[in-house]
């Protein structure tokens, strides 16, 4: 799974224009009393070897949530609602999560890309997180959840050196890129509200400054 997310990211960003926040139609912005509750943030950064394997890398990515949950904390006055984070040992929340990333990266695929856009749903923004959210409604007060995911990925020395060798012989190689999604989910009806996507080969999450850069990337344009 997470090599195919690789795979489909380096495409995107050989094909990306500018992206920008949708919204669901009908939904112009949040109610001045809604509350939001932030969910756990799937977030994973991995070095790419010389083979363009990704391998995790546990410590740095304990730094970027770290340095990701400070930012969020900053911006909370800023967004103009309350923020709560939801606890991450709730298996339905974690499930969730993990649904979430399925449903962000089929967003970013079917409605950014022209190629793959869906009859169905043609430039509408017009996705279901596809399960209950009512139980976390009730559990956390909150009318919305914020999601936020990011695979965030560096190329080593090893991976340099093959960049190089392959573009003397006229071939381009990817590089390390970050992979960020942020949706807003209305929980009376699982249904995304409000989606952006972050796809570039710049960035770092390991160190405060440029993980703050991250979320406010990830967060532009969110509805107040």
């Amino acid at each position: 799974m997470t090599r195919l997310l690789f795979l489909l990211a380096a495409a995107l960003l050989a094909q990306m224009t500018h992206a920008q926040a949708v919204k669901a139609p009908s939904f112009d912005r949040l109610p001045d009393d809604a509350r939001i509750v932030l969910m756990p943030l799937d977030v994973e950064l991995f070095t790419l070897g010389a083979g363009g394997m990704p391998e995790p890398q546990a410590q740095w990515t304990s730094q970027a949530l770290g340095h990701m949950r400070a930012s969020l904390q900053k911006r909370e006055s800023g967004l103009g609602q309350t923020l709560a984070e939801d606890g991450a040992t709730e298996p339905r929340s974690i499930a969730l999560n993990h649904l979430h990333g399925a449903v962000a990266g089929a967003i970013a695929l079917h409605h950014y890309l022209d190629l793959y856009t869906l009859p169905t749903k043609g430039a509408s923004l017009d996705w279901n997180i596809g399960a209950d959210t009512t139980w976390l409604r009730e559990q956390s007060g909150a009318d919305y959840a914020l999601f936020i995911y990011v695979r965030d990925s560096y190329a080593t020395a090893e991976r340099k050196a093959a960049i190089i060798l392959a573009a003397m012989l006229g071939v381009g190689l990817p590089g390390g890129f970050q992979v960020g999604y942020a949706s807003l989910a209305d929980l009376r009806s699982g249904r995304i509200v409000w989606f952006n996507r972050l796809i570039r080969g710049a960035g770092d999450l390991r160190e405060a400054e440029p993980a703050e850069e991250s979320i406010n990337a990830l967060l532009q344009n969110f509805p107040r």
